[in-house]
């Protein structure tokens, strides 16, 4: 049986996430309130902020960096989670 959430992101009732997606309490809280769809509009403006902010997944100042955001994007604490300032997406 499917687990649901009540999804921060989407705001709405939806299918939740399989495993915790990110180490300790902060993959614990996405876990227990962010959606697979939620999770997946993270993916998309992560690789958004990893590119316009030239950050490293295997470098632990720029995790703290992207912990930041995910703490703005999901739950609105702090001042991260927007797009990045002057940010354009590329028209197709």
């Amino acid at each position: 049986m499917m687990r649901m959430v009540q999804c921060v992101v989407t705001n709405q009732q939806s299918e939740g996430l399989d495993a915790v997606p990110h180490p300790g309490e902060l993959g614990q809280r996405i876990f227990e309130n962010v959606s697979k769809d939620g999770w997946q509009q993270w993916l998309e403006r992560l690789t958004i902020i990893i590119n316009e902010n030239g950050l490293s997944t295997s470098d632990p100042a720029c995790i703290e960096v992207i912990e930041k955001h995910m703490l703005g994007f999901f739950f609105k604490e702090g001042e991260m989670g927007n797009m990045p300032e002057g940010y354009r997406a590329s028209p197709h």
